[in-house]
């Protein structure tokens, strides 16, 4: 039995233990009551111009544990909100993702996002309670689901004013999905058996996904390359979880990811570097610009990492911070890409394998700078690892 199959069974007696308690006409009474998203607004925030993120709010899962000891679930959401997100999806499984009814209906109380019902949904009770908490989405896997049950449960969501993330992991499943009317398609990278992952598996799917459908792409993204490469397959929107979860700055995670996509309006990204007193600081939120840089390498504006953790809290959402380093300790650097910086910056006689050993080691996007004066444009070519 795979780890799908076993939280299906769990979940069925999850949701007969509920019907007793809560029959589905009191549900009912309770959706009806509660205001209805207008217009679809997950499936509207997705189908904006340009890459969509989806955050996910989770403290565990089968694959990783426990991810956050500490969970201020609220908290986490509107800091998702403040960063930009499309949307945020919170985990309500209760055994193996550690969720609960009570995170999705208090953020969805509180962020002005629309929220995802991230859950394994084997009955139509789930739907409606998902309208009932105040969700605007919720997921349907294929996997779970006979195809007359997938069609009715879309109609359900449909009629319920709510979006249906119907997720697929493999080309069968996504046409399956597509002649039941999806209008929302997310591939999930991981696979559910092995739980291993391979963004390759939207790019080999995204071909299959008439451009009407929303494409998203779910698991596996923890860097800004990834995001740009999915984008480059016809990706609409990325569903993150892990990544952002993990990262003390979720804001500063969450821009790091956009860092290699195209400005919204096509304008070039600006970097402010040598910030050094509150007053740069001050300025910098002021302008704003897309990074900001911190110089740990000895000169007249090198901070020590006190001072850029102190400095970096003070940058407004969606900074990103920079640190940049000549020819430094790695260990220095990963100490500071785990909480202060969110991309490593490099000026020194850094080689290739450098660069992939850093990236593996932070999971942090790299530049590499280099000195066309010196050394030719040939240079530029030299350093393919980076980004």
């Amino acid at each position: 039995m795979s780890i799908l199959d076993q939280i299906a069974a769990d979940t069925r007696v999850r949701v007969a233990e509920a019907m007793r308690n809560v029959p589905l006409e009191v549900v009912r009474r309770r959706a009806a009551a509660t205001p209805a998203p207008a217009g679809f607004p997950f499936e509207r925030a997705l189908r904006r111009p340009g890459m969509s993120f989806i955050c996910e709010v989770k403290q565990a899962s089968p694959s990783k544990g426990l991810i956050a000891a500490d969970f201020p679930y609220l908290d986490i959401a509107q800091e998702y909100g403040r960063a930009g997100a499309a949307a945020i999806s919170v985990l309500t499984e209760p055994h193996f993702f550690l969720g609960a009814d009570e995170h999705l209906a208090r953020i969805a109380a509180t962020v002005s996002v629309p929220v995802l019902r991230k859950d394994f949904v084997v009955s139509e009770y789930q739907i409606v309670q998902a309208r009932a908490l105040g969700a605007a989405a919720v997921l349907l896997i294929v996997a779970l689901l006979p195809d007359e049950e997938l069609r009715a449960y879309l109609k359900v969501a449909e009629e319920l004013g709510l979006t249906a993330l119907v997720e697929v992991h493999d080309a069968a499943e996504a046409q399956r999905a597509l002649a039941a009317g999806a209008r929302v398609l997310g591939v999930n990278n991981r696979n559910l058996h092995t739980f291993e992952v391979d963004v390759a598996t939207t790019e080999r799917i995204a071909p299959l996904v008439p451009p009407e459908v929303v494409l998203v792409a779910e698991s596996g993204v923890s860097d800004a390359a990834t995001v740009a490469r999915l984008q480059a397959a016809g990706v609409d929107a990325i569903l993150v979880g892990e990544a952002l979860m993990r990262a003390p700055d979720k804001a500063a995670a969450l821009a790091a990811l956009r860092s290699d996509l195209p400005t919204a309006d096509g304008r070039a990204r600006l970097k402010l570097c040598g910030l050094r007193t509150r007053d740069d600081v001050a300025a910098v939120n002021a302008t704003p610009p897309d990074f900001a840089g911190f110089v740990f390498a000895p000169s007249r504006r090198q901070v020590t990492p006190v001072e850029a953790a102190t400095l970096s809290a003070g940058l407004a959402p969606g900074i990103v911070p920079v640190g940049v380093f000549v020819d430094q300790d790695p260990g220095l650097i990963a100490e500071l890409a785990a909480g202060t910086i969110a991309v490593i910056q490099l000026h020194g006689h850094e080689t290739n394998a450098d660069i992939v050993a850093l990236r593996r080691r932070t999971g942090r996007p790299v530049i590499k700078a280099v000195r066309i004066a010196q050394d030719g444009l040939d240079a530029v070519g030299r350093y393919p690892a980076a980004d």
